[in-house]
C-alpha cells in the first residue's frame, strides 16, 4: 500500500497509523528497569560510546515507579493534545529483553493490561539479547496483541561497529531479524547519521543493507555527543568534523530515496536531553530538520524508494 501523501514524500507513521487504526496513535514510554548486557558485562563493558546509560531512555518513565503510574503519567499529557487517542506502550530505557523470562512476562503481561485502548506493544532491545526463550514467548503474546521490535543496528560498517564498541557484528543483527520475522513479529531498526569518519557513501550503503531484510520500519537518528559519554569525552578533548544540518539533510534525503517503499519512517530525527547535549546544536530544532528534508523532497520531486527502484538492479 502507497501510504504516501501530498505533503509528505515519503510513508510516515503518523499517516500509517490513521490508516490502520482510524484514530491517533502514540507511544507511552515505561521504564522496566533493565540494564543493558554491553555494559553489565554479559557481552562487553563500558557500553556504546555514544550512550549515556544514565541517560538512556531520559523520555521514558521512573524505572522506581510502578508501571500503571509511568503510564497514566504520560497519558494525562497527551490527553491535553489528543482526547481521543489509541497507545502503545513502549518499553524504551536500556535493553528491554535482557532479563530473565520470567521477569520479561511479568512487565509485558502488565503492560498490555494498563489500558483498554492499549493497541500494541513495543519492545526496544539489541539483537544479541533475543534467546529463544525470548522469542518464542514474544511470538506467542504476538497472537494476543501485536508486538513490535525495536533493534538498534547504527550502522553495517565493523570498522565504526568496533569504533562505538556496539560489541555485536552485523550477522548478529541480521540474525535476530530473521528470528523476530520467523514468527511474524514486525521488526523497526535504528540507524545513526554522523557516526565518526563515515561518508555519506556510507551511511547510504547501510540503508542499502537495511533494504535487504525483512523490516517493517525505520528510525534514522543524528549522533549526539552528549555528557558522561566516553564519545562526548573524546571530541571534548579532540573535536571532529560533525555533520552540518545541510549535510544531514543532504544525506537523509537521499537515504530516502534508496529506501523501499514499503518500510514506514518513524522518525527522520531524534532528541537528546538538552542539558545533556554537547553538539550539533542544531539537532534541537526537529521541526527546522524535518521541513528542510521535506522541502528538499518537494523541490526535487522526488519520493521514497525513487533511487532504489530505479537503480538497485542496474
Amino acid at each position: 500500500m502507497n501510504l504516501m501523501n501530498h505533503e509528505k514524500h515519503y510513508n510516515t507513521l503518523n499517516n500509517y497509523y490513521k490508516n490502520k487504526y482510524q484514530k491517533k496513535v502514540y507511544k507511552i514510554p515505561l521504564n522496566g528497569g533493565f540494564t543493558c548486557p554491553n555494559i553489565d558485562g554479559t557481552v562487553a563493558t563500558g557500553g556504546c560510546t555514544f550512550c549515556s546509560f544514565m541517560g538512556s531512555g531520559d523520555f521514558a518513565g521512573n524505572k522506581r515507579e510502578p508501571l500503571k503510574s509511568q503510564f497514566e503519567h504520560v497519558k494525562d499529557m497527551m490527553q491535553l493534545k489528543w482526547k481521543d487517542g489509541l497507545y502503545i506502550a513502549y518499553f524504551q530505557a536500556n535493553t528491554n529483553t535482557h532479563a530473565p523470562l520470567s521477569k520479561l512476562k511479568t512487565l509485558y503481561e502488565e503492560a498490555i493490561t494498563l489500558d483498554p485502548n492499549i493497541v500494541m506493544l513495543s519492545i526496544g532491545t539489541r539483537p544479541d539479547s533475543l534467546p529463544t526463550d525470548v522469542l518464542d514467548y514474544l511470538e506467542d503474546l504476538n497472537q494476543r496483541i501485536p508486538v513490535q521490535v525495536e533493534l538498534g543496528l547504527q550502522t553495517i560498517h565493523e570498522k565504526t561497529s568496533d569504533l562505538i564498541n556496539r560489541a555485536h557484528d552485523l550477522k548478529c543483527f541480521d540474525d535476530a531479524v530473521f528470528e523476530l520475522r520467523k514468527r511474524n513479529i514486525e521488526v523497526i531498526v535504528h540507524v545513526i547519521n554522523g557516526l565518526p569518519y563515515e561518508t555519506k557513501e556510507m551511511m547510504i550503503d547501510t540503508i542499502k543493507h537495511v533494504n535487504t531484510l525483512d523490516v517493517q520500519g525505520i528510525k534514522i537518528h543524528m549522533l549526539h555527543l552528549m555528557e558522561k559519554t566516553k564519545m562526548g569525552y573524546d571530541y571534548k578533548l579532540n573535536p571532529w568534523p560533525l555533520l552540518s544540518l545541510e549535510e544531514y539533510v543532504d544525506t537523509t534525503v537521499d537515504q530516502i530515496l534508496w529506501l523501499r517503499k514499503d518500510i514506514i519512517i518513524h522518525r527522520l530525527t531524534g532528541d537528546a536531553p538538552s542539558k545533556m547535549l554537547i553538539a550539533p546544536t542544531w539537532t534541537k530544532k526537529k521541526f527546522v530538520v524535518t521541513n528542510e528534508i521535506d522541502k528538499k523532497l518537494r523541490a526535487l520531486n522526488l519520493f521514497q524508494g525513487d533511487y532504489y527502484e530505479k537503480f538497485s538492479n542496474s
